[in-house]
């Protein structure tokens, strides 16, 4: 029992720090640990990885707003829409097969690990409004918005990923905000995507792991809050090499256990 309670407190405190730091999902962490390591069922596991995110994003986003770097009011189409669009996911997860979901969640994160190996946040933002024209996306934001907030939300509540990276690129490319209100508006909104994916997920399935719930939550505010005080301390460029290495292999070691006999 001491033992599986560590291993949730470290899962909740790493998800933290990687919310902290990029706004990345709890599911990169909570997750795969929950159900390789201690055996949860990837519906329930997910439950839990979006209410540590709602736990972790809380605190991220009072750091944000403290600093003058949140700012809702234009992503407010991709907040609502988003949340709407959870519930439904939930709900639709519900019917997966427990492997085929664990696998997938596997897949997402390894698919972020390249991601952040290959190029920095800023790189990527960089090249990305040189090479490509948007200017027919942005002149109907809304539009744009609804229907990235419709795919993040389902996003959300199948895969269990708050969706804090999805909404942060939506924010840059498409509303045009800076990296670091962009960055802190994804977090606000993440709080709502989560909350509504997480309650519709215990809805589902009628039996809500209390002890479990706390331990990973008060590990993700704790990991949340050191990480949101010391996040510049680290360049841009080496945080996204090392993060995407560590998702990498956990992606990686998520899939191969899903799929082994």
């Amino acid at each position: 029992m001491a033992i599986e309670v560590l291993v949730v407190l470290l899962a909740g405190i790493g998800a933290g720090v990687v919310t902290g730091l990029i706004g990345a999902s709890a599911v990169v962490i909570v997750t795969p640990v929950l159900v390789t390591v201690l055996g949860y069922d990837p519906y329930t596991a997910i439950g839990i990885s979006l209410a540590t995110d709602v736990f972790a994003s809380s605190v991220s986003a009072a750091t944000y707003w403290r600093n003058g770097n949140v700012r809702l009011r234009n992503g407010l189409a991709i907040a609502v829409t988003a949340v709407l669009a959870a519930v439904a996911g939930s709900w639709l997860s519900g019917d997966v097969d427990p492997t085929a979901l664990g696998g997938l969640s596997g897949l997402v994160i390894l698919l972020m690990g390249v991601s952040f190996t290959r190029k920095s946040l800023d790189e990527r933002l960089a090249s990305f409004r040189e090479n490509t024209d948007l200017s027919s996306v942005r002149e109907h934001k809304t539009v744009a918005s609804v229907l990235s907030g419709a795919f993040i939300g389902t996003m959300t509540g199948v895969f269990g990923a708050g969706g804090g990276v999805m909404i942060l690129i939506i924010l840059t490319f498409v509303l045009e905000y800076e990296v670091h209100t962009a960055v802190g508006t994804s977090v606000l909104i993440m709080v709502f995507t989560a909350l509504s994916g997480g309650a519709s997920h215990f809805v589902v399935e009628s039996s809500v792991p209390f002890a479990t719930l706390a331990v990973s939550g008060f590990g993700g505010v704790a990991g949340a809050f050191l990480a949101s005080r010391y996040a510049n301390l680290v360049s841009e460029e080496r945080l996204s090499t090392l993060i995407g290495v560590a998702f990498i292999g956990l992606g990686g070691f998520v899939v191969v256990q899903q799929l082994s006999p």
